[in-house]
């Protein structure tokens, strides 16, 4: 949302910052956070390098204070302060009168300010208080002990402030409660009115045509009139309106003979219209798409389905789960953020899931979305804790909801509204709400229902479900572990240390997340760890590894499935590998269930700072190998080996996600370790629309010993693949040197061309370089005699004449040391 308006006084820019006792003064760039105004200033060490998190803690015991001054040629008339993502619990001051007491960072607040403004130079000084205090305060006034994760937040009482909860640590953050003022900060003139909301309706006609009713919510003083012009695409209308005191809602309906539908990628056209609406002095734009969205939760023999259904067609959702761009918001841009969405759409993902621990993003993050075609799942902000069910609290969470909803519910890509992520499991956490379960219950239920009938008021038309993952509604089962219906969250292959193979005794409607942990990728290691902490069980590698345990898990499936690398660079590659596997495992099985199964959502796209994790973007938006591989199991035309129940034999599935039947064209073969292929069979099929099917069967018995399964396929729409399966796990390969070899030849726009040959088997190859940057292709297979040209682009352009040192890694390499 952009807004203009004739008479505003814009405050970001520079800005001082110090604690309320006037120490560490330093420069503040607002929109901006605290931490990063003190790191720049070189009063704390770079928070994320070494051990530093442990040596910044004491900024968020602090009460800060930041201001500036501005000018104000004329005081006449109604002038209201203007601002959002104000994190947390702050005062404001004009020239020392308080206008706005907040407490809720993901709230707009307009207070009126003419009474504390004078004409020429004023001040303006916002008081932010301690989260640690304020959420201690807080967690006295209750009625009763709220319990909160902590393992995940070592910064205790976040959940009793309406914050992201990740700033209080997480098995993925850095625990640093950061402060400051991330959104817009205006003094505005009422000129005499000012557009509040503008939400929009669709009704779709048998026809084709669309009526799109849009509302405007003006606000006034006192009452009067004013033109409200609104604009679709260049069709403008002007309606003189009566406004009332307070809040106003003025109506149009624009008719769309012949719309252009809005689809998600990879199944039609991103197609957007811009509505302006503007009163004198203020103008509110949104990004609008025509579609419908229906989520279908019919009963069947399983359960019930959890299936989204765009413009009449069923849309497998391929995706991951979307954490905020950074823990500390100064690190952000929309550019990076765009990056990192453009990745999830390079991986042929269509939905994300912007998950109930982070923000609401800014508005340029939907419009993003909006452009290229990814669904949002809009999960609200609550996450993995039980929460206050006070009226003060409840009160603030309706104007919570109210405002986002209204804010962002036009977006086409936001197809649901989610209650919260993991409350319903999280009763089963804590030994109070495991005593009192009803005591807790109620609270949640409470809770729920009030975010609930906020988003049914707001938007009436839109998708609600009532926390993830779910079983249905109403519904406070165990939604980890039952696939039936709903959502699922599976979790069992990391938390619970099962095989890569458990995957398979799941059939989910939806999963909505399940993860495995790799390190991050090695030259960002090396912007954090001195070279003596390059080890796994290091003090520096250990605090960034979050997740109690992590560590020993990554080791341990590596001892469970490969033989161990030979050092620690290897350590890292072959972690990536297994992540990317494991993955690959899940999703595989589960789109090859289409259309019992119709999402899988993985945990998670990106990183917050560098760190071990799940994720499949390193912190700074490198590919891991995970997303290399990820672009391969998402394509929308593709084949999944699935081993047989009894064992014997391996079905090689085919799925299509595409609107179009196509036929499918296999090569099977079985790869010897001396990298040859040897043919087994030719497959051909059809597989339906939208649909999954099986390709072919493989007799183990047919593989020759030693060797592994492996194919490749081509299908009628262009789309091609190969791939290979390991039934015994790759540490009894008895793998032969693979003779990897680079050359290395600067092309235009500053990129490189890179030819990989192998004399030998090649498993898993990764291009790795010193230099951040993009390659067309990672993580691939080369046959004995095979060869691959690959394109790296670098993230900047390099300077003239330099070639990037280049690294690479096999499976045979990796695990020894001859």
């Amino acid at each position: 949302m952009m807004h203009t308006a004739s008479q505003t006084i814009d405050l970001k820019g520079s800005w001082q910052a110090s604690t309320s006792g006037g120490e560490h003064a330093v420069s503040m760039p607002i929109p901006g956070d605290v931490h990063s105004a003190l790191a720049d200033a070189g009063v704390i060490p770079e928070p994320y390098f070494g051990r530093n998190e442990e040596a910044v803690q004491w900024v968020a015991e602090r009460d800060w204070v930041i201001e500036r001054r501005f000018t104000v040629d004329h005081v006449e008339g109604d002038w209201y302060l203007d601002l959002d993502y104000l994190d947390t619990v702050a005062v404001v001051f004009i020239n020392d009168v308080p206008v706005l007491t907040a407490d809720n960072c993901f709230r707009r607040y307009r207070p009126p300010v003419s009474h504390a403004l004078q004409q020429g130079e004023n001040r303006i000084r916002i008081v932010i208080h301690s989260a640690i205090s304020a959420g201690a305060e807080r967690q006295a006034r209750q009625p009763f002990y709220i319990p909160y994760h902590k393992g995940n937040s070592p910064i205790p009482n976040g959940n009793m402030l309406r914050k992201p909860q990740c700033h209080f640590g997480w098995d993925w953050n850095i625990a640093l409660s950061p402060l400051g003022l991330y959104g817009r900060v205006a003094i505005r003139k009422l000129e005499p009115a000012r557009i509040e909301h503008v939400t929009t309706r669709q009704v779709h006609a048998v026809d084709g045509s669309v009526e799109l009713h849009v509302t405007a919510t003006v606000f006034a003083q006192d009452p009067t009139v004013v033109p409200v012009h609104f604009d679709l695409d260049g069709e403008r209308v002007r309606l003189d309106c009566g406004i009332e005191r307070g809040e106003t809602q003025v109506n149009h309906v624009f008719v769309i003979e012949n719309p252009r539908l809005w689809w998600p990628a990879g199944s039609g056209e991103q197609a957007v219209y811009t509505l302006t609406v503007d009163v004198p002095g203020d103008s509110v734009s949104r990004t609008i798409g025509l579609r419908t969205v229906e989520l279908l939760t019919d009963p069947d023999e399983a359960g019930s389905r959890f299936a989204f259904r765009i413009n009449g067609r069923e849309i497998f959702c391929r995706g991951a789960n979307w954490i905020p761009a950074d823990a500390l918001f100064s690190r952000t841009s929309p550019d990076k953020t765009e990056d990192l969405l453009r990745s999830a759409i390079q991986a042929n993902m269509n939905m994300i899931r912007v998950w109930g621990g982070g923000f609401y993003e800014h508005d340029w993050f939907y419009d993003l979305c909006d452009r290229l075609g990814l669904m949002v799942w809009q999960d609200f902000m609550f996450a993995c804790n039980l929460y206050p069910c006070s009226d003060e609290f409840l009160d603030n969470v309706a104007a919570e909801v109210d405002y986002q909803v209204k804010r962002l519910a036009s977006h086409p890509s936001i197809v649901l509204w989610c209650g919260d992520n993991e409350l319903v499991g999280a009763l089963t956490w804590f030994p109070e709400s495991v005593d009192n379960r009803d005591r807790y219950l109620v609270a949640y239920d409470r809770l729920n229902r009030v975010i609930e009938q906020g988003v049914k008021k707001a938007e009436p038309e839109g998708i609600w479900w009532p926390s993830s993952p779910a079983s249905g509604y109403l519904d406070y089962g165990d939604a980890w572990h039952a696939d039936g219906s709903g959502d699922m969250h599976y979790w069992s292959v990391w938390h619970e240390n099962k095989s890569f193979d458990n995957y398979r005794s799941v059939k989910p409607r939806f999963c909505s997340e399940f993860g495995f942990q790799s390190y991050t990728s090695l030259p960002v290691i090396e912007g954090f760890a001195d070279r003596k902490d390059m080890n796994i069980a290091s003090p520096v590698m250990e605090l960034h590894q979050k997740n109690v345990g992590g560590n020993e898990r990554i080791a341990g499936t590596m001892f469970r499935y490969f033989r161990f690398p030979k050092d620690f660079a290897n350590f890292v590659y072959l972690s990536q590998i297994q992540q990317g596997l494991a993955i690959k495992t899940a999703v595989d099985y589960w789109r090859s269930l289409k259309p019992h199964c119709m999402g899988t959502l993985y945990w998670q796209l990106n990183d917050t700072w560098p760190v071990a994790s799940w994720s499949s973007l390193d912190h700074g938006g490198g590919w891991k190998a995970m997303h290399y591989m990820a672009r391969r199991f998402f394509q929308p035309v593709n084949v999944m080996p699935v081993p047989a129940e009894g064992g014997g034999t391996i079905e090689l599935r085919m799925v299509n996600d595409t609107a179009e039947p196509v036929t499918l064209d296999a090569n099977i073969f079985a790869l010897t370790m001396t990298g040859e292929q040897v043919p087994l069979k030719t497959a051909s099929g059809e597989c339906g629309a939208d649909r999954a099917g099986l390709l072919a069967t493989v007799d183990l018995v047919d593989i020759p010993p030693g060797a592994i399964l492996a194919w490749s396929f081509i299908a009628s729409n262009g789309l091609s693949g190969e791939g290979h399966y390991v039934a015994e796990g790759y540490k009894a390969l008895e793998l032969q040197p693979s003779g990897l070899d680079l050359n290395v030849t600067t092309i235009g726009d500053g990129a490189y061309e890179l030819e990989v040959s192998a004399t030998g088997l090649a498993l898993y190859i990764m291009v790795e370089s010193d230099m951040a940057g993009r390659y067309s292709d990672n993580a691939f297979d080369l046959p004995a005699g095979g060869s691959r040209r690959i394109v790296f682009t670098p993230s900047s352009p390099p300077a003239a004449g330099t070639v990037p040192a280049f690294r690479l890694y096999d499976l045979h390499s990796c695990q020894s040391a001859g």
